[in-house]
């Protein structure tokens, strides 16, 4: 017998040219490290449409091959992996030199939706590991798969997720638990902490070096005009941070690990630890375990970006002439976050435009679902109907009638007095911004509890649900229904 013939291929050939963009910054922005392979990969997860929106073939990332390449366990020809450098703070506390401790980029595909970067996640320990062990479990790996995409179906800026791959290697965390690989998606992972870590050590070169780059290749509007480029990046970060956190409230997700280093620099959500999707609202829910002060707590999460865009300014200072035009960048957050979340909070309500009154309507509507711990999500969906008359089923959530039925009748005021209101028209445009399902805590608990044991198909059930999240589909009334008694003993914590 030929040994030859049976030997595993050198690497795999996806057919696609690979760039390096991020390693061309140079050696101080990485270290270059191969995965750790995981023994006996197997495949949990295929995202196939975000594969195709790739120009990857779904098949062929089926095939035995390129699940071990997807694990970490075989090279993929033309990547360069690498672990980049950051720093950052950490629940409010400088930190120091952090990095990628457990995610290895492989490089940038040209895709027809754009360049985008590819990242292992779990892929094994890196020189910025610190004290843990560079890898993800099952646990964790589930929730960022699923999140991920979830928050793509709700049109809300986000890493994606590719594929998910599993091992029985063991991994220790709170329990043992087993491995599992990540592989997403994203134009960048370039973080606020990539700034921070060269301003803070003195590397200015480099510094300019990293903001060049992020000018050059997603905001080349700041060269344009008047007044310092570098100062025009930090006030542009600034409106995509701000229309992001609208976005994330608007929706009742909660991210709670806001820190620097978690803090895209192209206004993405990133990094999914210990999220959620609040169930009885409760603007002070804190949703991280880990997170004792409630730092980064429902209602404190717009003012946490402002404080994180303030360090991001005070990294971009040595490429200003003066501080000044630091704060004159973030000056416009405070009027650009409040005004994005009144038109979405507006457009969840059916109010096609914005007047005066708006702001205190949507906030006593929301004092009044704290008071009763108001499902926040099937309130907004029932709202749809209530534009048509259907007033009961979201009257029935509340405890203080009364107090509901004063709100409902200035809301539906306000509705009648749009020029050509029409009924149907407004709750379709309503269904159409309240999404029917979302990914709640107990769902993901569900689909992890079936995988540790073998059964990955609600993985599959739940990332096509939550590919259309404002759809009414057959088989999927579980999935928008009340969360169980037993979700909220759910504990999610920095390990998650």
């Amino acid at each position: 017998m030929n040994d030859t013939a049976l030997a595993a291929p050198a690497a795999l050939d996806l057919a696609r040219p690979w760039r390096h963009r991020f390693a061309d910054l140079g050696p101080a922005f990485y270290t270059e490290v191969q995965p750790t392979p995981l023994p006996d990969p197997h495949p949990i997860g295929l995202n196939a449409p975000l594969a195709a929106a790739l120009g990857l073939d779904p098949q062929r990332l089926r095939q035995a091959d390129a699940v071990r390449a997807l694990a970490g366990s075989l090279p993929i020809e033309g990547t360069r992996p690498l672990a980049t450098v950051y720093s950052g703070h950490q629940f409010g506390v400088w930190a120091g030199q952090l990095g990628d401790g457990r995610a290895i980029l492989l490089g940038e595909l040209d895709t027809p939706e754009g360049p985008m970067e590819v990242q292992l996640k779990g892929a094994g320990l890196t020189r910025y590991s610190r004290m843990g062990d560079g890898r993800a479990v099952l646990r964790s790996s589930i929730r960022e798969y699923l999140c991920s995409e979830a928050m793509h179906g709700l049109g809300i800026p986000t890493t994606r997720a590719l594929s998910l791959t599993g091992s029985p290697q063991p991994v220790v965390r709170e329990t043992v638990e087993t491995a599992a690989v990540v592989a997403r998606v994203a134009p960048s992972f370039i973080r606020f902490g990539h700034f921070e870590h060269f301003s803070a050590n003195g590397h200015t070169a480099e510094l300019r070096r990293l903001a060049d780059f992020v000018i050059d290749s997603w905001y080349p509007e700041c060269r344009d005009g008047q007044g310092n480029a570098y100062a025009r990046l930090l006030q542009a970060v600034s409106a995509r941070t701000a229309e992001l956190m609208a976005q994330w409230q608007a929706v009742g997700f909660c991210h709670g690990v806001m820190n620097t280093d978690n803090m895209s620099v192209l206004g993405l959500s990133i990094d999914y630890g210990p999220f959620q999707f609040m169930d009885a609202f409760n603007p002070a829910h804190i949703c991280n375990h880990s997170d004792h002060g409630g730092r980064y707590a429902y209602h404190r999460q717009p003012n946490v970006a402002y404080w994180n865009l303030f360090c991001l300014g005070q990294a971009l200072l040595p490429l200003m002439d003066e501080q000044q035009q630091a704060l004159d960048a973030l000056e416009p957050y405070k009027a650009l976050f409040p005004a994005a979340l009144t038109r979405r909070m507006g457009a969840k309500l059916g109010l096609a435009d914005t007047r005066d009154g708006d702001a205190e309507l949507v906030e006593s509507l929301m004092q009044l679902m704290a008071q009763d711990a108001v499902d926040f999500t099937i309130l907004f969906r029932r709202l749809g109907d209530a534009a048509e008359g259907r007033l009961d089923p979201a009257r029935d959530l509340f405890l203080q009638r009364e107090a509901f039925d004063a709100w409902a009748a200035r809301w539906q005021a306000r509705l009648r007095a749009q020029p050509g209101f029409d009924a149907a028209a407004t709750a379709a445009a309503m269904h159409r911004v309240n999404p029917r399902i979302v990914l709640r805590n107990h769902l993901a608990q569900t689909a992890i509890e079936r995988a540790q044991q073998g059964d990955f198909s609600e993985v599959d059930r739940l990332l096509n649900a939550l590919a259309a999240p404002f759809d009414e589909r057959a088989g999927e009334d579980d999935l928008a229904a009340f969360p169980p008694d037993w979700a909220q003993h759910i504990e999610i914590s920095c390990s998650s």
